[in-house]
């Protein structure tokens, strides 16, 4: 499983990294959501295989919760005064 969040998480940062016009704090929040965007998918592959209800449910909630946590924490980081106190 963490082959597949590394790999899908170097995916990802290598397609940010041909995104040449954001700050580098857009690029760091884009960096933490999608970081958790890919393990929130794993999560949900996960909860899609499992036979049983309740951890396919808690599971999916836990995907919710870190998916939340991203966006959360990239909003957070994109509202830092930037290193000119701007």
């Amino acid at each position: 499983m963490r082959i597949v969040t590394l790999g899908a998480i170097a995916a990802g940062l290598i397609g940010l990294a041909a995104c040449h016009n954001n700050t580098p704090q857009e690029n760091a929040a884009d960096n933490l959501e999608q970081a958790a965007d890919n393990q929130a998918d794993v999560l949900d592959d996960m909860a899609s295989n499992s036979s049983n209800d309740m951890v396919a449910d808690n599971l999916s909630n836990t995907a919710d919760a870190v998916r939340d946590a991203g966006a959360n924490a990239a909003d957070a980081v994109e509202n830092l005064p930037d290193a000119n106190g701007m």
